[in-house]
């Protein structure tokens, strides 16, 4: 069984960097997740440990995911996670995107292939994805995202919208895969519980390092 990457532990928090392609949890196949790494990981301390789902990431996305250790903790989470998380990700998207920094509005369907799609009538969710570019290459753009809504495949359908896919994102439009996996990690979170405020990072992966050029 594969090693948790852990950033941060304390008696209520476990915080992880989540390898891409893996689930956070399951969806009814046999892989490993990330939810059982992190369970047999707080059983091993002690059988009675318990650990929480308090958000998720994508199967191919990379970066910060954290847990509750009690349900009073994840509830509080939970409950409050659109006003007290604040959520960055840096993505590698195909081509050059003009603007150097703007914020992509949409409202989101899901069809019934679990493909979200974009409401043109403004129905569905709405969706709120901040941008700002870090470096652009000849072939790619590497951006900073922030969101202010955490919905299914958000970013992912928000640059496919301005016509500048993640690369190795097939599924929303992006014809190149140059790293062999999705082009986007979640770098930070920072949250606030119990009026103590919490910053976590994931470092990027070598493989963005490459691309992005220069250290955040």
């Amino acid at each position: 069984m594969k090693k948790l990457d852990i950033i941060y532990e304390d008696k209520e928090l476990l915080v992880v960097n989540k390898p891409t392609k893996m689930l956070t949890i399951s969806d009814g196949s046999s892989s490993t997740t990330l939810y059982e790494l992190a369970r047999v990981y707080v059983k091993k301390k002690h059988k009675s440990n318990k650990i929480f789902i308090v958000h998720r990431l994508d199967k191919d996305t990379s970066g910060v995911v954290l847990f509750a250790k009690t349900e009073e903790v994840k509830k509080k989470l939970q409950n409050n996670w659109n006003t007290i998380a604040d959520r960055t990700y840096i993505a590698i998207l195909e081509g050059n995107l003009k603007e150097n920094e703007g914020i992509i509005k949409n409202y989101l369907l899901e069809d019934s292939t679990h493909k979200v799609y974009i409401s043109k009538n403004k129905k569905g969710e709405y969706a709120e994805t901040h941008y700002e570019v870090l470096n652009r290459t000849s072939k790619n753009t590497v951006v900073k995202v922030s969101i202010k809504t955490g919905k299914k495949n958000q970013i992912r359908v928000a640059f496919s919208s301005v016509h500048h896919p993640i690369i190795g994102d097939k599924k929303y439009g992006s014809i190149t895969n140059p790293i062999k996996r999705l082009g986007l990690h979640a770098y930070k979170l920072k949250i606030k519980l119990n009026d103590k405020e919490y910053e976590f990072i994931a470092k990027l992966p070598k493989d963005f390092e490459k691309i992005q050029g220069r250290k955040l």
